[in-house]
């Protein structure tokens, strides 16, 4: 997932990193920068990962995760289908708004720095912007159902999008604004190819039975009298 969503990355925050005050040092340096950077942002993913894998933990045993990937996936195909509609319904909040504003407020400030710190800041800053197969890859964090397996998951997912993005910094001239928007044109094959994948993935979430209950099965009172065990 993280391999596929690099040509969306590339496209939406390639800028970012073309951006980083990294290319009058040496090649290490460069290196050691783009590292730093895109290793901030991939611990960001982790540490979301584990708050909604925690969170997964609580909510599978109900059956909700079949739901929450169904419709999921559903809303990514409307978007897909009608952008326009839809950005009409679903309006942003004033709230997220002026969050989104202060996060890329703080970002500014720290794209300036010629510190490894600075930029470690920035790429997690990064990872708290919006996207939407950031937070795809979020809510397929949930089927973990463990705060350790989520951030596993993230993780790894961060470190799918790494070859590319590492690839955008150190070889800048190559991205041309050009090729990043043909790569941004993509992202509605992706989105709903990872769409139908919600979808049939929360088709296929076989539910509980609610006569197994921590794995062991439990007596079923038979009208005859007497009891008989089930087991899934």
């Amino acid at each position: 997932m993280g391999i596929i969503s690099s040509f969306h990355c590339v496209g939406m925050c390639g800028p970012i990193a073309l951006a980083l005050p990294i290319h009058r040092g040496s090649k290490v340096r460069q290196i050691a920068g783009l590292l730093t950077y895109n290793l901030g942002r991939v611990g960001t993913y982790a540490l979301l990962g584990a708050a909604i894998g925690a969170l997964g933990g609580a909510v599978l045993w109900v059956g909700y995760l079949r739901y929450l990937s169904i419709a999921a996936g559903t809303l990514m195909l409307l978007y897909v289908l009608w952008p326009a509609r839809l950005d009409r319904v679903l309006k942003v909040p004033v709230f997220w708004q002026k969050a989104v504003a202060r996060l890329k407020s703080g970002m500014a400030q720290h794209l300036q720095s010629r510190k490894l710190s600075g930029w470690a800041v920035l790429g997690m800053l990064n990872g708290l912007l919006p996207c939407g197969l950031v937070y795809l890859a979020l809510v397929s964090s949930i089927a973990t159902g463990t705060l350790l397996n989520g951030a596993a998951y993230m993780f790894f997912f961060g470190l799918g999008t790494l070859p590319a993005m590492m690839a955008v910094g150190f070889f800048k001239q190559w991205f041309s604004p050009a090729l990043r928007s043909r790569m941004r044109r993509l992202t509605p094959v992706l989105m709903a190819v990872a769409g139908i994948w919600l979808v049939g993935r929360g088709l296929l979430i076989q539910l509980p039975s609610p006569f197994l209950v921590s794995g062991t099965p439990t007596e079923l009172p038979i009208c005859h009298g007497g009891a008989a065990s089930f087991s899934k």
